[in-house]
């Protein structure tokens, strides 16, 4: 591989950017020390629209290579931003801040911040959330780093009133600093204009989630065990009836973006497993925009 050079101003287009349309893909980072096999994927990536890359930290609460390694790693190769996620589950107040400045200096610009996924009741004899903060804290930290500061807009759908509750959240968090907010996994034209709706009087940028479905399986399991995330039952049934339920996940995805140019600054396309190579098909229309 060829690692592209970064140089001032760092990249071709810019994530705070909010007179344009902005993709990025979620990546998960390896469960081990050699980042060889998925970087080479995202350097397929590289004739596709997409801006910068979201990288998630220690996703469902299991350890993972750390975050802002794989940004660094991200950004030397392929020259796009790298969105660093960042938790109050995993560090305390010092090691935050200490990771905020780490960010910085190595040429990171933009922060997620986030709770971060509870640990299993399983592991919790071996491990701990430490959780000596709450997000708004951390939201206002990042700001005052100097970092472009995200946060998560998580409906909980399984919650009475999770849309009220979510968006009075989001309300906070903007008041914190936060400057752009990325949905959970959104799945028909319904439910985004719900969000949509829902948040046009908050005036940041608001990136919509979109996790592509690869099976009736997966789509099942993503609305029953997953908090967050609801698949609404034609969609689940289309998902059952299809011939190639791949290709139906791809399809829901690809009209997902539509939408979310639409009615959204943004989408956030999460390959599930890795499996980066649906890309070229999802993002088909935008390079129809971009053309």
């Amino acid at each position: 591989m060829t690692e592209k050079t970064v140089s001032g101003p760092p990249f071709e287009t810019s994530l705070m950017d909010t007179n344009r349309f902005i993709t990025t893909v979620e990546v998960v980072p390896p469960a081990g020390a050699d980042p060889g096999p998925l970087l080479k994927a995202l350097a397929a990536l590289e004739d596709l629209p997409v801006d910068g890359f979201s990288v998630a930290t220690n996703p469902v609460a299991k350890a993972r290579m750390s975050a802002m390694a794989l940004c660094t790693l991200i950004q030397k190769l392929t020259g796009r931003q790298a969105i660093l996620h960042c938790t109050i589950r995993d560090h305390n107040v010092i090691s935050l801040q200490g990771e905020l400045w780490g960010a910085q200096a190595l040429g990171l610009t933009t922060v997620l911040c986030a709770t971060g996924d509870f640990v299993a009741l399983g592991d919790r004899a071996r491990t701990t959330m430490v959780k000596d903060i709450n997000v708004y804290d951390l939201v206002e930290m990042a700001r005052n780093s100097g970092l472009y500061t995200g946060v998560v807009f998580d409906t909980h759908p399984e919650r009475k009133d999770g849309l009220g509750q979510a968006v009075r959240r989001l309300e906070k968090k903007k008041e914190a600093g936060a400057q752009f907010a990325v949905t959970q996994p959104v799945y028909d034209r319904i439910s985004a204009e719900r969000l949509a709706n829902a948040t046009a009087h908050i005036n940041i940028p608001i990136t919509l989630g979109i996790l592509p479905l690869r099976t009736p399986r997966h789509a099942a399991f993503l609305d029953e065990k997953v908090a967050g995330i609801t698949v609404p039952k034609h969609v689940r049934q289309q998902m059952e009836e299809a011939a190639d339920p791949i290709e139906a996940g791809v399809r829901n995805a690809r009209d997902m973006v539509a939408i979310a140019r639409e009615r959204f600054a943004g989408a956030c396309i999460m390959p599930p497993f890795d499996h980066f190579e649906i890309l070229p098909a999802i993002l088909r229309n935008q390079q129809l925009y971009l053309s």
